[in-house]
């Protein structure tokens, strides 16, 4: 996203004032959340439609559900693979726990001098680490968000309302992107957040083996409104990570070729990657980044952790990795390998 974007995103904004008659005004006491609709063509998730098809094979037209995404290719990640826990390397490592405990509802679930392991009923999210390094420029590649799925619209629109409440400011936009709705923040330190609920996947639509998504309006008030008070659990998973790569042609060669995602929507800008049929799991852009060389700082992403079924798909992600002249490091029950921008990516059982 650049500047003028950017500028007309916050030029969108309007203050909105949650009153008297609507069931949370008794929570929220009359505090005002100045909220914005994402509209820019460069949002956190843009899609528009199709584009080049998918890494694996797939169902050629129009297909609506489950049916129309690429099969499990030889050569690529299990249907299986999740997005694990996302690491960010904090300069000041009280105030973004703060923001994560206070504002978004999670809970320290480990803990030790300079790390904390934060999460929500006990499924870990994001662990934070202190580092003295400088915070990373705009257009350095690294982290544009980490992306929290939430199981039911009562468990986000109650997590909308706590920040709502205690971190008004740090609300950047929201959009409906036909396959998910989402609500986008940014904690204390810039580190993107975004906070989504799926669609039902009956409802996506697939054309040529690429996910059709979008960046339609959506109204964070009405949803808060409409949802909260409904059946809750109260759970949370890691959804997607969202990365700033320097060039869109390596970050595929990387994340598609060698690590084994599919490529299953394309935008100006950005490559959106998934295995077993997910609209997305990891995400590249070039928004603010075109032409960004290796990380100046560790400070931002720390890593993003993918998890796999099995030690063997573990192994064959080493495997592709190694004959891609890519350093692999073992770690516990896994490895660790590096994007050519230094972005730290750990693939584990």
């Amino acid at each position: 996203m650049n500047a003028a974007q950017k500028a007309t995103r916050n030029s969108a904004r309007t203050p909105l004032l949650i009153t008297a008659g609507v069931v949370i005004i008794a929570i929220v006491a009359g505090a005002v959340w100045w909220f914005a609709s994402r509209a820019d063509s460069a949002s956190a998730e843009n899609p528009v439609g199709a584009g080049t098809a998918a890494a694996g094979s797939a169902v050629t037209g129009e297909v609506r559900g489950p049916a129309g995404a690429p099969s499990e290719r030889a050569d690529g990640l299990p249907a299986e693979t999740a997005m694990g826990v996302n690491e960010l390397k904090v300069r000041d490592l009280a105030a973004v726990r703060a923001y994560y405990e206070d504002a978004i509802g999670l809970s320290i679930l480990e803990e030790r001098a300079g790390e904390a392991l934060l999460g929500l009923a006990k499924t870990p999210l994001i662990r934070l680490t202190e580092s003295e390094e400088p915070l990373p420029k705009p257009d350095d590649a690294g982290l544009y968000h980490t992306a929290i799925l939430y199981p039911d619209e009562a468990t986000l629109a109650q997590t909308l309302l706590r920040a709502a409440e205690q971190a008004p400011a740090s609300f950047q936009g929201s959009a409906d992107h036909r396959v998910s709705q989402a609500f986008y923040f940014g904690d204390p330190e810039g580190n993107g957040l975004e906070l989504y609920v799926d669609r039902p996947e009956e409802e996506w639509t697939w054309v040529d083996g690429q996910v059709v998504m979008g960046s339609d309006a959506l109204d964070p008030n009405e949803f808060i409104t409409t949802h909260l008070g409904g059946k809750a659990l109260g759970t949370a998973a890691m959804g997607h990570v969202h990365l700033k790569v320097g060039d869109l042609d390596e970050a595929r060669e990387f994340y598609a070729d060698t690590l084994g995602f599919d490529v299953v929507s394309e935008a100006d800008g950005a490559l959106f990657y998934s295995a077993g049929g997910y609209h997305h799991h990891l995400a590249t852009n070039t928004w603010m980044s075109s032409g960004a060389g290796p990380r100046s700082t560790d400070v931002g992403l720390g890593s993003v952790s993918i998890t796999l079924p099995d030690a063997a798909s573990v192994d064959a992600v080493a495997e592709r990795a190694r004959a891609a002249g890519v350093a692999v490091d073992a770690v516990a029950g896994g490895i660790v390998v590096a994007d050519p921008w230094g972005n730290l990516v750990r693939v584990v059982v």
